[in-house]
């Protein structure tokens, strides 16, 4: 890991969960989006939970 994790607002699709997965990981943005989806259909409404609490807990990048 780069930089610990931060929504990145500039990156951002929805409110920036994936982009600042990607920018703490340095994994492509478009995997971690993917990835995202894929685990909507796995695991279904937990996975909209999961990016939600992320989305509101998670601090803003600088």
């Amino acid at each position: 890991m780069t930089r610990p994790f931060a929504l990145d607002r500039a990156n951002r699709k929805l409110s920036g969960v994936c982009a600042g997965i990607a920018a703490a990981t340095e994994v492509d943005v478009t995997l971690v989006r993917l990835a995202a989806v894929a685990s909507l259909f796995i695991i279904g409404p937990a996975a909209v939970a999961i990016y939600l609490v992320a989305a509101w807990v998670a601090p803003e990048a600088a």
